[in-house]
Parts: C-alpha cells; structure tokens; sequence
C-alpha cells in the first residue's frame, strides 16, 4: 500500500490527535523517512508507511492507530517502529508547530532536521544498492535543503550521528556517487544559468 501522499498523513495524524486531546492523553511521536521529507520539506509525493517512534502512550497508540487504518482502509502497520535501527544516539529533533500540544492532550510530533534526516537516509541505502529505490533521490534532495556541498562534507555529517566503524563501506561509496552527481548537477546549473554573450 502507497499513502498518496502529504495531505492523506496529516489526516491519519490528525485523527490521532482527536483521539488523544478527547482522552487527555499526549502521546509523543517522533516521524522519520518518507513520512518528515513529505510532512516538513514537501519533498515526496507519496510513502508507503509512516515510520515513528512512539516516547509515551504505546498502548493508547497502537489502538489509535488501528482505529484509523480501519477507516482509511490502510494496513494496521501504517504506523510503525521500523526505523529504530537506523536513529542515532545524537539526535536532532524539532517540534512541528502543527503538533505541539501542552500537557492536557494530544499528539505532539517531533521531525528530523534536514541534517539528520540527510545522515539517517544515507544510513538506511539498502543493501542491493543505490539504484532503484526512493534512498538516491531522497538523500540528493536533503543534500541541498541541508547545503552540503561535497563528499567530505556528507561524510562528516554522517559521521557526526553515527560512529565512524558503523558506517558500513557501501554507506560510504553511495554517499560518495551520489554527491559526485550533485556536485555536477549543481555545476551544469550555474553554468546554464549564466551570462551569455549576444552575437555582433
């Protein structure tokens, strides 16, 4: 199942903090992946779950969750843990100004800054490959909201949320081709974009 998009996690999300605000409960939820590049950056049109970490209220919202799935017609996992291998122990988070409920109740969700989110998706390059998966164009984009300009630079960054002797080798020759890319797409750019001589 493909959630269409930005608009459709919104509304699941909303529906949470319906529930949660009716019950006074807060549940803290922090979102990752494809889910936080569509919510905050706008960046995809469409994921195939909502990957999260739940700090408070697992119970109350594993049922919430089923609650919406049974009405939208998603899959009960809509809404999972899935990413917990790939968070990092120095974690830079923000709050969404849409989600920042007080004590009284309700959802207050929590997103990556670019930087991390950046470092995360290079992380999780899966094992086939680069090719062939959202990870490519995932990790191009945040290299440009983040403005990271080269290969060093991308190392560093990941390297700043994880330690180096986890950063496995394929990790590291992704990051390394796909910033190649980025830097020649970014020259191409400058160069079409600049002053042309007319003609005597």
């Amino acid at each position: 199942m493909t959630m269409p998009g930005r608009q459709d996690i919104l509304r699941g999300l909303r529906a949470i903090d319906d529930m949660a605000r009716a019950a006074g409960v807060v549940v803290d939820l922090s979102i990752y992946g494809g889910a936080a590049l569509a919510l905050v950056f706008d960046l995809r049109r469409a994921t195939k779950d909502v990957a999260a970490v739940v700090n408070g209220s697992p119970d109350f919202l594993r049922q919430a969750a089923r609650d919406v799935a049974a009405v939208e017609g998603w899959p009960e996992d809509w809404l999972n843990d899935g990413v917990k291998a790939f968070t990092s122990r120095q974690e830079q988070m923000e709050l969404m100004a849409d989600f920042d409920n007080t004590a009284e109740g309700g959802l207050r969700i929590y997103t990556p800054t670019p930087e991390y989110l950046f470092a995360m998706k290079c992380m999780a390059m899966r094992q086939e490959g680069i090719e062939g998966s959202h990870d490519v164009s995932d990790i191009e984009a945040l290299a440009d909201v983040a403005h990271i300009e080269n290969t060093k630079d991308a190392l560093a960054l990941v390297e700043a949320f994880y330690p180096p002797e986890r950063i496995p080798a394929k990790v590291r020759f992704g990051v390394e081709e796909i910033m190649e890319r980025v830097v020649a797409r970014r020259a191409a750019a400058r160069s079409d974009s600049g002053p042309r001589s007319s003609g005597a």
